[in-house]
């Protein structure tokens, strides 16, 4: 028994360390790197982000293998999962505008190894998503020429016989990494105006591509003797989305930014809702001119817009889109390499990660040595690994950011904030948690010798009386007290920390059921429906929980609408399209899981900046004092008397003063 409450206190120390949160300086706009971006570099930055690869190339690989026509659906559902995502981006950037995007959300409101995992999962993300453009940027260049860089490569140097690698090593795609990583090493500056020159041919190009693939368009190609709509049916769709939030992965490169930017508590939201509606809107037109254009059983996957120009017989059109092309997925390998190493810059500063990536550049102040390994190991991903895996391997990480972010935003949403009383400091001070041995009215006249003059005390008992009304942050609602006494007895936010908790188990219990209960399971049709309803109920009282509590007063920053609704759509929506995922996809991200914890447990939590802080403080920064409800009147009378005898006294003294 000796020993087991010692075993039991580490435990608990340990699992202490594991979910600690990161504590924010005073000044969140002090940063070694350099503010100077506006919000049209934001929003240009995010466009170059979302409007790559994915619009060229993605749109013709969905189409063709996944979901037909029926893409446009595909990028409506993944548009809007991206949306409620990014309000939730939106708000973080402009509460913490500190580089780090999904892996800092996450540390400020969650806990560290959390933060870890997400940022560990976006590292990989942004990754992939530079050798993935890479690889398309290399294809259409080498479609253009024939494929005579593809014949040349496999006949002089050799093919690869081995699954999960690419047919033939591309050193093009390699090499386009190791150039731009040149280019990103000189500053922000620089690589901000580079994405606006390739941003602004990209939008040229995709207006020209709606312009006259309108003209071209057949309604006949979507017709049931070119198979349908929706030859694949709804899986079909959804699976279709799963793998279309590929496309919107580049919004997160503006939260990342925000550290940089000039005025990140308005630039950041603009700049989301811009960069996200514009890519929204393109990928819906394009995928729908490109499908009308030809049928999409004849759709060459890797370059199926400019193919498409080609067989209408308009091979002038299909070099503008491949020109085009070239420039979009530019700017999605700007935003990649743009991005990465200020993830590994924030997760370095923090200690959880090699610390000699938390180093930069004086003269071009951006992490160099960030920059230079990563971007060689993106080429080198790129040099071995086909498009379509690159691509399947990218979405859950991305889903998985997203779900946390949400998450995050719920909890820090019901977090009492450093200006109001601590549920603890209001037990020492309030009757039921006070020594019975000492009367109120002792502490009263205690508290009030460190006021000098009446009228403070008057001020400090009408303080305490409005003080008293007001709810506090992560308190149950006033008008659900009645119903709901019992959870009044938790401290501010542990009950909506809990419900979000039983919302995520719930949702992924949900989301299993539907997509794996008649499939694989095959489960009786009573049983199927009776678990959806249990797991349906389950979440929805975790978001009603949620909601009868008191949230975070109006901020000046953006605040994310309909807390907790739009998060928990947002959570929702993301497991289903994480369940959607192929199953290799799920083995691969496990893998990465497991480096990631070596990493974390061999490293990060022992050099964890937050090991050299003490225990949060959660003290009151102005002091409170509570009187019984039925002395506060009787109070006030004592004091008034009192008080206008003082203000006698100093009327007295005036005169005096004057006459002498």
């Amino acid at each position: 028994m000796g020993n087991r409450l010692p075993t039991t206190s580490a435990l608990v120390r340990f699992c202490q360390k594991l979910n600690r949160v990161k504590t924010l300086e005073d000044d969140l706009m002090e940063t070694s790197l350099k503010r100077c971006l506006s919000t049209l570099d934001l929003i240009l930055l995010g466009v170059g982000g979302m409007m790559g690869s994915g619009l060229y190339v993605l749109t013709g690989t969905v189409a063709k293998q996944i979901a037909g026509p029926a893409v446009v659906i595909s990028f409506i559902i993944a548009g809007f999962a991206s949306l409620l995502a990014a309000l939730c981006y939106a708000e973080f950037g402009a509460r913490v505008p500190k580089t780090g995007s999904a892996y800092m959300f996450t540390y400020v409101s969650v806990g560290e190894i959390w933060a870890f995992l997400i940022g560990w999962n976006v590292i990989l993300e942004y990754m992939i998503g530079g050798a993935a453009v890479a690889r398309a940027w290399s294809g259409y260049l080498d479609s253009m020429f024939d494929h005579k860089i593809k014949n040349y490569t496999e006949s002089h140097i050799g093919t690869w016989g081995v699954q999960f690698l690419a047919q033939y090593p591309d050193f093009l795609a390699a090499g386009i990494l190791l150039f731009a990583t040149a280019f990103i090493s000189f500053g922000v500056r620089v690589s901000s105006w580079l994405n606006h020159i390739f941003a602004a041919v990209n939008l040229c190009v995709i207006l020209f591509i709606l312009v006259f693939g309108f003209i071209l368009a057949d309604p006949k190609n979507w017709a049931a003797e070119n198979g349908g709509f929706a030859p694949f049916g709804f899986s079909g769709i959804m699976s279709g989305t799963a793998t279309c939030f590929y496309a919107f992965v580049g919004f997160d490169v503006i939260a990342a930014s925000s550290e940089e930017a000039r005025n990140p508590q308005k630039s950041v939201p603009k700049a989301t809702a811009v960069s996200l509606g514009l890519a929204t809107v393109a990928y819906i037109l394009v995928s729908t001119v490109m499908t009308l254009m030809v049928p999409w059983k004849t759709l060459v996957p890797d370059s199926a817009l400019s193919d498409a120009f080609y067989r209408r017989g308009y091979s002038w059109a299909g070099f503008i889109v491949a020109a085009g092309s070239i420039c979009a997925m530019n700017t999605v390998l700007l935003s990649s390499l743009f991005s990465l190493p200020r993830i590994v810059y924030a997760m370095a500063e923090d200690g959880l990660f090699f610390q000699v990536f938390s180093k930069v550049n004086p003269v071009t102040k951006v992490p160099v040595i960030g920059i230079v390994v990563f971007g060689i190991l993106m080429a080198i991903l790129a040099l071995i690994f086909d498009l379509e895996a690159l691509v399947q391997f990218l979405s859950i990480g991305t889903l998985l950011a997203y779900t946390f972010v949400a998450a995050s935003i719920i909890v820090l949403r019901f977090q009492q904030e450093k200006s109001e009383p601590s549920n603890a400091a209001d037990q020492e001070q309030s009757p039921q948690h006070r020594d019975p041995g000492i009367g109120t009215e002792r502490i009263a006249g205690e508290e009030f010798k460190e006021y000098e003059s009446f009228s403070d005390k008057l001020q400090l008992v009408e303080t305490q009386k409005k003080d008293k009304d007001r709810r506090e942050t992560g308190h149950l609602k006033a008008a659900f007290e009645p119903y709901l006494k019992f959870l009044s007895d938790f401290y501010p936010g542990e009950v909506v920390t809990i419900a979000v908790v039983t919302m995520m188990v719930s949702a992924i219990c949900l989301c299993s059921v539907l997509v794996f209960g008649n499939n694989h399971l095959h489960l009786p049709s009573w049983t199927f429906y009776l678990l959806i309803v249990v797991f349906l109920i389950g979440f929805l009282i975790s978001v009603l929980l949620i909601w009868v509590h008191e949230q975070q007063k109006k901020t000046a920053t953006f605040q994310v609408p309909l807390v907790p609704l739009i998060p928990s759509l947002s959570i929702l929506l993301n497991i289903y399209l994480m369940l959607k995922l192929n199953y290799m996809t799920w083995v691969r991200f496990t893998v990465w899981l497991a480096i990631g914890l070596f990493v974390y447990f061999g490293y990060g939590i022992w050099h964890s900046k937050e090991n050299l802080h003490g225990p949060k403080s959660h003290g009151v920064t102005a002091r409170y004092v509570v009187f019984p409800s039925s002395s506060l009147e009787e109070t006030v009378q004592q004091i008034q008397p009192n008080m206008h005898d003082a203000m006698g006294q100093a009327e007295t003294t005036d005169d005096e003063i004057i006459k002498r």
